[in-house]
């Protein structure tokens, strides 16, 4: 059955685009006013009648419809045995009951089990009004569903790139360093026996090739040191902090000793965490702290605290300082504030600290203050409510004895 209207449209349909309809309806009369209803509010309709399961399955393998308007009662059958044959066909299709009677317990319950809407016969004036909203809605929710697919697909196109350019870094760097090696070898067996046989300049230009083989080097066992965090993948496990520190204090022992630093960490958590990569971020930012300790004796606290699903955790220092606008540059490989000769390393230690923060759902930032020190924020999120005053010390331990290259990848990591 075809009834063209002469005019008018439904929201969500295009300009001279037919509304497709497909009535499931056991009376020819109570359709006819239905679709009489729909022309004299505007709708050009093509639409299609059906009046038992099979029926309305066979339609919808040739008929795709915008929307579906169903009695509720059909003796054997009903409206909502429609709406489970388009879920079964995995069509996202409104359904409008359209009763003589329902109830108002019946029809909640309906539009629980995923009816759009209901309509009685009685009213049929509201019908129009119902279908713009259904067709609107519709519309809504196809856009919204097209957006997360492209969202995804750029999330996925996003992870290779990241994995690719990771994987060419490490490559990269991996295959510098033998020809680094040689270069610094050969430059520095120069210098030793060459210095001071030829004339100064020629001294200088030795000392000048020495340093920068050697930087070179550096740099590319920091862009490896880079390129491997976090690539063993997260192993995640509950992991007692106040055991962490004290592995983080042993491990700087040697630095904290010539520098008189105070390092106190009050009453840390237990997270969910990967406890070397979790290591690796306390270290680097306690080191950084008695790094930059200016003239003063280095204090360093560490706490934590519940913030909604995450754990906060702030580190503050009274050491030089940084300026606000670099608070976030601080955080880029290779980023230096200050000179070689004032201070060494090649600003990777924070880039690091940020990529494992990261790869466990969190963040980090600082609160910059160039007269009073620096706070260092950083979360993780708080999937469970660990209690503190459980330690898990043979996990910890067992994890890191597992990693037996750690303490080289930490002095490095320190040196940063």
């Amino acid at each position: 059955m075809s009834i063209p209207a002469k005019s008018g449209l439904g929201e969500g349909k295009d300009k001279d685009e037919d509304l497709r309809v497909l009535l499931v309806e056991d009376s020819d009369a109570d359709s006819e006013l239905i679709l009489r209803e729909l022309k004299r509010a505007g709708f050009r309709v093509v639409s299609e009648l059906v009046k038992s399961a099979e029926h309305f399955q066979q339609t919808l393998d040739r008929f795709v419809p915008d929307i579906v308007l169903a009695d509720y009662n059909l003796g054997q059958w009903s409206g909502m045995g429609a709406l489970e044959l388009v879920r079964a066909k995995g069509l996202d299709l409104p359904l409008i009951l359209v009763s003589g009677a329902l109830g108002e317990i019946n029809a909640v319950e309906c539009i629980k089990q995923g009816a759009t809407d209901y309509v009685l016969k009685d009213s049929l004036t509201r019908l129009p009004v119902s279908i713009r909203r259904a067709l609107a809605e519709q519309k809504l929710r196809l856009q919204r569903k097209e957006a997360e697919h492209e969202l995804a697909l750029k999330v996925q196109e996003l992870a290779r790139s990241n994995s690719d350019l990771e994987q060419f870094a490490y490559v990269a760097s991996h295959d510098l360093q033998e020809p680094l090696r040689m270069v610094a070898m050969y430059t520095q067996l120069l210098g030793e026996r060459y210095r001071g046989k030829l004339d100064e300049q020629a001294d200088k230009y030795i000392h000048y090739s020495v340093d920068g083989a050697l930087r070179m080097q550096t740099l590319v066992q920091d862009l490896l040191v880079f390129s491997r965090a976090g690539r063993e993948g997260t192993k995640m496990m509950q992991v007692n902090c106040n055991l962490l520190m004290k592995q983080v204090l042993k491990n700087l022992e040697a630095s904290i000793k010539e520098s008189n630093a105070e390092i106190i960490a009050e009453n840390l958590p237990t997270v969910l965490a990967n406890s070397t990569q979790l290591q690796q971020v306390l270290q680097n930012l306690v080191a950084n702290s008695i790094k930059f300790r200016g003239a003063r004796v280095p204090r360093v606290s560490i706490r934590a605290k519940q913030v909604g699903a995450e754990w906060l955790f702030e580190l503050s220092d009274n050491g030089i300082g940084i300026a606000a606008e670099h608070a976030d540059r601080i955080f880029v490989i290779f980023q230096r504030l200050h000179t070689r000769e004032e201070y060494s390393g090649n600003g990777i230690g924070l880039s690091i600290c940020k990529k494992i923060i990261e790869r466990h759902g969190g963040r980090i930032w600082v609160s910059a203050n160039e007269q009073e020190g620096a706070t260092f924020h950083f979360t993780l999120p708080q999937t469970e409510k660990w209690k503190t005053e459980q330690p898990h010390t043979k996990e910890l331990n067992k994890d890191f004895n597992e990693e037996s290259n750690y303490e080289e990848t930490s002095r490095s990591l320190v040196s940063g």
